[in-house]
């Protein structure tokens, strides 16, 4: 690593590539309501911003050297708590099953699967990756988890102002649950790159599928049952001798 992890380092690692979205989404005119329309609105307002943000990632990521820890797990978890993703893996996949795909052209399916790769792979090296690897700098593991999922949350909220009303309220909720489900499987599998498939893949689900109110509501049932799960993984963290800081453990060499 060429940087300690500090919290303030992975916040402005967030704060960069949220700047560089948000500034995308408002130079194209970005209307959430009609982000999936048609494949040009795709293009601008889902594809265009990720590749944007996926850029500043790649080379903040570089600059600070924690591609290792961002990407790697060192905090090995239970099997135990794969069972959520899992769960959330067959929701996604009952959503696309149930979809009536006459009105999505074979461009916007393209534009779909490129856009759900570049959320799963920046909004979980954002959050899960280089704001949790600052974070473990100098917090314990559970307030690591809980400040960087709510980020997660916290980072869907500006959809208010850009057209998706209260209902990105709503969202914050959902978000901190399954950014919790993502936080077990990042632990349980060792790696993020689990999480970065499954966070592609369930937003590919959700923009393309039709799960309805019943999906839904299960949705929200793993993603609280994965909240409770990841407060009883980190108190079991708690007095694991491995889980000292991050900074103190891999301090930077001089």
């Amino acid at each position: 690593m060429k940087v300690q992890p500090r919290p303030l380092v992975g916040v402005l690692a967030l704060v960069a590539y949220l700047a560089v979205f948000y500034g995308v989404w408002i130079l194209n005119g970005i209307d959430y309501d009609h982000v999936g329309d048609s494949a040009d609105t795709l293009l601008k307002w889902y594809v265009a911003p990720l590749a944007a943000g996926a850029v500043i990632l790649v080379v903040v990521a570089t600059a600070l050297g924690w591609w290792r820890p961002a990407m790697l797990e060192t905090r090995r978890a239970p099997r135990w708590t794969l069972v959520t993703p899992a769960l959330m893996l067959v929701l996604g996949g009952v959503a696309l099953a149930t979809k009536d795909y006459s009105d999505t052209t074979r461009t916007m399916v393209v534009y779909l699967v490129l856009g759900s790769i570049g959320v799963g792979f920046c909004e979980e090296l954002a959050t899960r990756g280089l704001l949790l690897v600052g974070l473990r700098g100098t917090l314990t593991e559970r307030l690591a988890w809980f400040w960087a999922t709510l980020a997660f949350g916290l980072l869907h909220l500006p959809n208010a102002v850009f057209g998706a009303g209260p209902a990105a309220i709503s969202q914050v909720g959902l978000a901190f649950a399954s950014g919790s489900t993502l936080y077990l499987l990042r632990r349980g599998a060792g790696a993020l790159l689990p999480a970065m498939l499954l966070h592609g893949f369930w937003d590919f689900s959700a923009f393309i599928g039709d799960g309805g109110t019943v999906a839904g509501m299960l949705n929200m049932a793993v993603g609280i049952a994965s909240v409770v799960l990841a407060v009883v993984l980190t108190r079991r963290d708690r007095d694991a001798a491995t889980l000292a800081p991050y900074a103190v453990a891999h301090p930077v060499a001089t």
